[in-house]
Formats: structure tokens, sequence, C-alpha cells
């Protein structure tokens, strides 16, 4: 018996080092757990539209395009909302407690903080945005989930040199010093989203967008020419880019992920009703 248990002990002598550096080992490939829910807090570029609206489409809306089975997407956005306004109403509150940890809280705000003359919406770029975003990356730390910082979706402008022109000012480079100061991902929609309207061309970009001609939709009937919300395609074009980022940002593996070079047909997106 003494023999037994003086080899069993040197076996388990000679076991621990391996076993001490399973975790090192792990860390090292940045192995943590598969969130379960992607929250998207933001606006009218990203909300789910209702059939009332089709065929505007949020990107929110085809995001689940582009990951693996085991995530799903709860859309927060709201049409019309600021991170300011957002916080106001109570919807910050409310996606909050529907977190749990490990999950991602995606954060894109900025097209209606910009509007300065609204007090319910208006913000400061280096001031109060901030400081109003740090309180999304404050409450996602608390459920112990992980916050993302998105810059704004860029809007289709294009100058007389057929360039396209940036159109958010100061608010894209405030989301990048904080996501730097704070330690928090950042996937720059801002600057994906003007190089890929620049790629299609100021005549190409215009498939992206809600650009209607009347009577060309039941719920458009006089036409639309929006150079700011997406049409199913646009919503397809960003939600793509905003996965790709993901993975190139580290936020998800590769395996999270699926579709991001395969064609995907805009004609899947559905509206829930009003």
């Amino acid at each position: 018996m003494s023999l037994t248990r003086r080899r069993l002990t040197a076996a388990l002598a000679a076991l621990a080092p391996v076993l001490a550096a399973r975790p090192a080992a792990a860390q090292e490939q940045g192995s943590r757990p598969l969130p379960r829910t992607l929250h998207v807090a933001g606006d009218s570029t990203a909300a789910t539209k209702t059939a009332r609206a089709a065929p505007e489409t949020g990107w929110g809306m085809a995001l689940p395009f582009f990951l693996g089975r085991r995530l799903t997407v709860a859309n927060h956005a709201v049409n019309g909302r600021s991170s300011k306004s957002f916080i106001d109403e109570g919807r910050l509150d409310v996606l909050l407690e529907a977190v749990r940890p490990d999950d991602l809280v995606l954060i894109q705000f900025g097209h209606n903080d910009a509007k300065t003359d609204d007090p319910t919406r208006g913000t400061d770029p280096f001031t109060t945005y901030q400081k109003y975003l740090r309180r999304y990356l404050d409450g996602t730390r608390a459920r112990r989930a992980r916050p993302v910082l998105l810059t704004s979706v860029e809007r289709r402008r294009f100058g007389p040199d057929g360039a396209a022109r940036p159109t958010h000012g100061d608010y894209p480079a405030a989301v990048r010093e904080l996501a730097r100061a704070e330690g928090v991902p950042l996937l720059d929609l801002q600057a994906l989203s003007l190089e890929r309207w620049q790629e299609l061309g100021e005549q190409g970009s215009i498939a992206c967008f809600l650009h209607l001609a009347p009577g060309q939709s039941p719920n458009h009937p006089d036409g639309v020419q929006d150079n700011t919300h997406f049409s199913p395609r646009g919503a397809v074009e960003v939600a793509r880019m905003t996965a790709r980022a993901l993975r190139d940002s580290r936020v998800l593996a590769a395996r999270d992920l699926r579709r991001l070079d395969d064609p995907v047909d805009p004609g899947r997106i559905t509206w829930p009703p009003d």
C-alpha cells in the first residue's frame, strides 16, 4: 500500500505543472466565455423598423445574418434618440436590466447628439457627449458585461470632386478618444462606412439608402430621397462591416461569425407589425 501511495503522490506531483499551465494557455489564446446576447443602444440608423416604415431598414435588423447561431441580438435602438435622451427616457435602465454577464452592449449615438439646438437631445462632443457615453460603459461593466463603442455610421454625401464627405463633425473623434481613455473596444463605423460609400461612388451608393420613386412603395407614395437611413441592401452592408469590425477588434472570434464574405439576400429582411 505504501508503494502505491508513493506512486500516486509522484504521479500527482508530475501532473500539477500541466494543470497549472492550462489557465495561462487559455488566457494567452484570448479565450473567454461566449456572449449570449448583443444589445444595441442607438438611434434610427440601427433601430428595428416596423412594417409601416418598410423598406426603411436599421442595420441592427441585418446583424443576425452574420452571427453564429449561439448569439442573439436585442435591438434597443430607437428613432431620434441621442446618448442623452436615451438615458433621460429610462431606456438605458431597461436595456441594462436585460444584460447578463459576458453579454455585449454595442453603443452608437451621435446623429441626434449633434442637434444642439434641441436641449432634450443635443450634447457637446468632448464634454456632455462623453459624459453620457460613460454612463453606458459604467452600467454595462456593473453587469459584468462588455461595452463596445461605435462611431456614427456615415450619411451619403459627396463633394463636387466626387469624394465622400464626413458629416458628423467632432463626434466620431470624441468616441475614439473615449474608447482609448476607457480601454473599450472601438468599432469605427464612421471611417468604415465613409470608405465603403467612396468605393461604391456617388451613384452606386444610392442603392444603400432610402431612395424611392413616387409610387414605388405604398408607405412612401410621394417617393423619398433619404441619405441618412438605409434600404435593406444598405442595412446589410453596415451590418456586415459591423460584424467584420467585431472580428478584427477581437471582440468576437471568427467562429462566432458567419457569411462575412458571402452574398446575403436583402430580401430576407422582415419588418415586424406596427
